[in-house]
């Protein structure tokens, strides 16, 4: 089959000016940072009890801690990209994390839980200016060879996250340390984020910024009315029984997102500055890659939300106990990161497919194992199931950003890489409105409460459907992406990569 190729331009700084030791210390610096964002996503929700308890909280001022941060962070990562191309990868992503700690130790001195909502919101708009920045910098540091293995350890930072968070939340809350319940969850980001700030200042390299990276505010205020669109009825719609307005405002976000990619293409046709290049949404493997990314990240989130809720609600595992069920995940995430790094840019596709099909085969089984659970639930059981789940996680994630971010020039790679990440926010939230509608609803309809164990069996499978569905169809849509061609540190030559 013929199939188009993709180019990456040549480097905005060149790799090879970057000791080995220092890219490899820098790689730490942004893998702290992207980590200390991802986990401080999962590690809140084993803390909302708490939180509720703690300032008397209705279940929606609760429920706003988590999607204040979804939505300001989603809004904002579009926006911030754009910004590092224009003022400067290592400026912004050091003022990311500043912001973010700031806004961590906020969240640990809240006395209300309004100061704690905006304290989240703080610390979204200091992970958006971070988190483009990270995937971004990865160019300035490694010839396009040897990054196979980064995108690899950003893979794994990822899934470790996802399983991270409730494990270090239970260990956290369950010690009480000095009698600050939940507070140490955020106060301990300060101490992290200093010293990303201090290692960043020394080893993350100074890439210049972009000539043609200008701003757009009306691209920006269509790219976030789009997003708010879609986003915000999918955090609000369950909690209040979808009503009417929420699926109008999701319809209203394509005719806005439309106009959006209109504007964009106007803008470039006039020699103006776009928020998201026109070259971007001509190129093939871009918008299918971004798809393809959100369709990745909808399944994970709604899959860990409703483990949490069978194995902590429906069986009475305590924090702790259900993170360490799921901890088998995080193993299969670091074993299949090592491999897909020795592998670089080989298979990509073939990696993407198999990953793939590997999570929806591994989350199938957990029918299997779901049916055969009675009055108590057995943790090793579940060992297989999901160390099966994280292999396919590593096995995909890596080649999917390293297909999706090779198209992409160094100008408006800030740009590329912020709505790579945006897109997964709205896969994420799209994925946790699913499963939790099926989830929850099931769960209503599955009888007494003498019957609760069955309830949340049943309610389990119906949830991990979509999971299954979802990993299923990116292991066949994998296929569509273009090959891309990784051009050598020499510009003049270029090599396809092997499949």
């Amino acid at each position: 089959m013929t199939v188009s190729t993709c180019t990456v331009a040549a480097e905005p700084t060149p790799a090879e000016t970057v000791a080995k030791r220092d890219r490899w210390i820098a790689v730490l610096v942004l893998l702290v940072a992207s980590f200390m964002n991802l986990i401080d996503v999962t590690i809140v929700n084993v803390a909302l009890p708490s939180m509720e308890a703690a300032f008397n909280a209705t279940e929606a001022q609760i429920e706003w801690v988590v999607a204040a941060y979804i939505l300001v962070f989603a809004l904002c990562l579009l926006p911030a990209g754009r910004a590092g191309d224009s003022y400067g990868r290592r400026n912004v992503f050091m003022v990311g994390v500043t912001v973010f700690t700031a806004g961590s130790a906020f969240c640990g001195l809240a006395q209300s839980i309004d100061m704690l909502v905006l304290a989240r919101i703080i610390q979204a708009i200091g992970g958006a200016m971070m988190i483009p920045q990270t995937l971004a910098l990865v160019p300035a540091l490694f010839p396009p060879a040897e990054r196979g293995a980064v995108f690899a350890l950003f893979g794994l930072s990822a899934g470790l996250a996802s399983v991270a968070g409730p494990l270090l939340g239970g260990v956290l809350i369950g010690a009480d340390l000095w009698g600050l319940d939940w507070r140490p969850i955020f106060l301990v980001n300060i101490p992290v984020g200093i010293i990303a700030v201090l290692l960043a200042l020394r080893f993350v390299p100074q890439v210049p910024p972009s000539d043609g990276a200008k701003h757009d505010p009306i691209g920006v205020l269509l790219a976030g009315g789009a997003l708010l669109l879609v986003i915000f009825p999918l955090i609000e719609g369950r909690l209040l029984g979808w009503p009417f307005w929420c699926f109008a405002m999701m319809v209203a976000s394509v005719p806005v997102a439309v106009l959006f990619v209109r504007w964009q293409w106007r803008q470039a046709a006039a020699g103006r500055p776009q928020l998201l290049s026109a070259d971007l949404l001509e190129n093939r493997a871009y918008v299918l890659g971004i798809f393809l990314t959100a369709l990745l990240f909808s399944g994970m989130p709604g899959f860990f939300l409703i483990t949490a809720l069978f194995l902590q609600n429906g069986f009475g595992l305590t924090p702790l106990q259900s993170g360490l069920t799921t901890v088998p995940f995080s193993l299969g995430v670091l074993g299949a990161s090592f491999v897909a790094g020795r592998l670089g840019n080989r298979w990509l596709r073939l990696r993407i497919s198999v990953g793939a099909g590997m999570i929806a085969s591994g989350m199938a089984s957990l029918w299997i194992v779901t049916a055969m659970v009675g009055e108590t639930v057995v943790s090793w059981h579940f060992l297989p199931s999901l160390l099966f789940c994280g292999l396919g996680l590593a096995t995909a994630i890596s080649p999917l950003f390293n297909t999706v971010l090779a198209s992409v020039t160094g100008e408006n790679s800030g740009a590329a890489s912020g709505a790579l990440q945006a897109f997964q926010q709205v896969g994420g939230a799209l994925g946790v409105a699913i499963v939790g509608q099926l989830f929850f609803s099931r769960l209503a309809a599955s009888g007494s409460a003498a019957e609760m164990h069955a309830a949340y069996v049943h309610a389990y499978q119906t949830g991990i459907a979509y999971p299954v569905l979802s990993f299923g169809a990116l292991a066949c849509l994998a296929w569509f992406l273009p090959k891309p061609v990784i051009r050598s540190q020499n510009p003049m030559a270029a090599s396809a990569v092997h499949e």
